[in-house]
């Protein structure tokens, strides 16, 4: 426990050196308020849970250093049901009558983008979290987003990279009907073009489709050799079984892209060895070395056991607790809590995370994407601890953090162990 309890410090100090702040600081009057919304039921319901208990994290642990500037946070949540339509109210509420401080955007494209209108004309500033090109049009200068994606190409480069390196030449695209999926494969669009790949199959379905058979069975008969998806959660567990029955031909060499969904702990441990074979984007799998994560993913499953929360914590919850260790380094440095002090900080400055180096381009999106594409290999059925191991998923890209070559063809790489 000593020991355990001595890495532990030494992990945050080396991952938090903005703060100045000595670690049992006792606060000062007031506090600090941070309000946000995230989806803890609907669609995205389990993934938020996971990544506002890393928030949740953030803040008991910079409580007990002392707050923000020597006062204490206060975090406010509403849950907005992973509905757009909810996220305009709730952030006039944080606003108006809760009179928060700062501001955390919601998981997700979909319902961050209503509230960028209304951040920009009251000029605050807003963590970004997990959303896509949400201020590609508003050009609000006080946008900070956590994830490591920058535009509509840095999504699916690594996908694409790998297809042509084993020699695809056409390209089928199935995608959700909305802003956020169609921005996506947009760009994967871009890429297919710029490669001379040729487009065979292109469809867009309804977000309420959910028997996807005959969208399965078109593109097996458009005979592509790389399937690019962007789904949703639902979409994408439903669109993996209809893979796995009707299957895809043997000239595909690489299935997945952009499916939402299948980074998540119940979906991976739903859907098992059904997955063996799929690329997918991703965030962090084990064997990314960022500095301190394997020190929180620790003490995360231990609060996750308890929260009957997502156990393994791969996706959302390092980059949540990311934008906590965010804030607290600008507020430090700016040594305040106005949003244009903080975003001067932030435009500015490096920000050393537990999920790496962040550095900021003028749009408020990473400087250097870093969007991971990894191998499904050898999943079993109903074994959720199998995910912690190194080489389950295995990162075929970027180079930086490669672990593996991809296996192709799709039909080989789903019978590799």
């Amino acid at each position: 426990m000593k020991q355990s309890r001595r890495n532990a410090l030494k992990a945050g100090a080396a991952i938090a050196a903005a703060s100045a702040l000595p670690r049992f600081a006792i606060a000062q009057a007031g506090t600090v308020k941070i309000g946000m919304s995230m989806p803890q039921t609907g669609a995205l319901g389990a993934g938020g849970q996971a990544a506002l208990l890393a928030l949740r994290m953030w803040v008991d642990e910079v409580n007990v250093r002392g707050g923000l500037l020597g006062k204490r946070v206060e975090f406010i949540v509403y849950d907005d049901q992973t509905n757009p339509a909810n996220t305009p109210g709730i952030y006039t509420k944080l606003l108006d009558v809760d009179k928060v401080d700062l501001l955390i955007a919601p998981y997700g494209t979909v319902p961050t983008a209503p509230i960028m209108p209304l951040v920009k004309e009251r000029k605050k500033l807003l963590m970004g979290n997990f959303s896509f090109q949400v201020n590609a049009k508003v050009q609000h200068d006080m946008w900070f987003n956590n994830s490591p994606w920058n535009d509509a190409s840095s999504w699916s480069d690594g996908f694409f990279r790998a297809g042509q390196k084993a020699g695809a030449k056409s390209v089928a695209i199935l995608a959700a009907d909305n802003d956020f999926a169609q921005n996506l494969a947009n760009g994967a669009r871009t890429l297919a073009k710029k490669a001379g790949i040729k487009s065979v199959y292109d469809q867009n379905y309804p977000p309420t489709t959910t028997d996807f058979s005959s969208l399965i069975r078109a593109i097996r008969a458009a005979k592509p050799e790389m399937v690019f998806v962007m789904s949703y959660p639902n979409d994408s567990v439903a669109i993996v079984r209809a893979v796995n029955e009707i299957g895809l031909g043997p000239q595909v060499q690489i299935f997945g892209g952009g499916m939402v969904g299948l980074q998540f702990t119940p979906i991976m441990a739903s859907l098992g060895s059904l997955l063996n074979g799929v690329m997918n984007y991703n965030s962090y799998v084990p064997g990314i070395k960022y500095p301190g994560i394997e020190d929180f993913l620790k003490r995360y499953s231990a609060r996750a056991k308890e929260a009957k929360v997502d156990p393994l914590g791969f996706y959302l919850p390092p980059f949540n607790y990311a934008i906590g260790q965010m804030l607290e380094q600008a507020v430090n440095g700016a040594n305040s809590i106005e949003d244009a002090k903080i975003a001067a900080y932030l435009r500015k400055s490096e920000m050393r995370t537990i999920v790496g180096p962040i550095k900021f381009g003028k749009d408020g999106e990473w400087a250097q994407a870093r969007v991971v594409q990894a191998q499904f290999r050898g999943i079993a059925d109903k074994d959720v601890e199998q995910f912690r191991q190194i080489g389950k998923q295995v990162v075929v890209y970027p180079d930086a953090y490669k672990t593996g070559d991809v296996i192709t063809p799709y039909d080989k790489a789903r019978k590799a162990k």
